[in-house]
């Protein structure tokens, strides 16, 4: 099994409602078949389907892969909407979403080329998951100690570090501590009909 395909833990079933409506929706949007975009996640085609239909819970890791690849947001794909796209986002006004043992909180307007997280990590969840994707990332350590693989090297940043790469070089993420690891997270979005070069052919029936 892919180490992105684990079951995720206990006691985050009441996500699924939220997330599950949309996959499907936004898949067919973006003129994707079931494989073409599991293939493009590192999912399986029965593994995505499962994600669709309610049966599995995505991770946080998956939710971020799906909504490059159909060039959209984590928040949409959890059916979320902002009426405005403010310039401001105040604290009171980010609600904590669970994926995968994780907790972010949206940190940025959506529909922009980039999303902002404030993410929440706790100590053994997901460090085994090997992310590879189009696009860049930049992570800054707020509170706690971070694992970070990059390709072959390995590096323990602490409050006040920093790492800005390109997501295709193969990473990891993990708490050090058992007390976990706050971040502030920036991603890229693939939005424009370029993202294709990355996705590969699209080919049969959409599902």
């Amino acid at each position: 099994m892919n180490a992105s395909e684990a079951a995720p833990p206990a006691g985050h079933g009441d996500d699924l409602p939220a997330v599950a409506p949309q996959l499907r929706a936004l898949r067919r949007r973006s003129g994707l078949t079931l494989e073409a975009a599991a293939r493009s996640a590192g999912l399986s085609p029965a593994h995505l389907s499962r994600l669709e239909t309610g049966q599995r819970q995505p991770s946080l890791p998956m939710l971020l892969a799906l909504a490059r690849i159909y060039g959209t947001t984590v928040s949409e794909l959890l059916g979320e909407t902002v009426a405005d796209r403010d310039a401001v986002v105040r604290a009171a006004d980010m609600e904590p979403t669970h994926a995968g043992g994780w907790t972010y909180f949206q940190a940025g307007a959506p529909g922009r080329g980039m999303q902002a997280l404030r993410v929440r990590v706790p100590y053994g969840t997901q460090g085994d998951i090997v992310r590879v994707h189009p696009g860049e990332e930049w992570l800054h350590v707020l509170k706690g100690r971070l694992r970070l693989r990059l390709g072959d090297s390995e590096h323990l940043l602490t409050p006040g570090d920093s790492a800005h790469f390109d997501s295709l070089t193969p990473h990891r993420l993990a708490a050090e501590d058992h007390d976990g690891v706050e971040l502030l997270f920036v991603h890229t979005l693939l939005q424009s009909p370029t993202a294709t070069l990355c996705l590969g052919p699209v080919t049969g029936e959409l599902s």
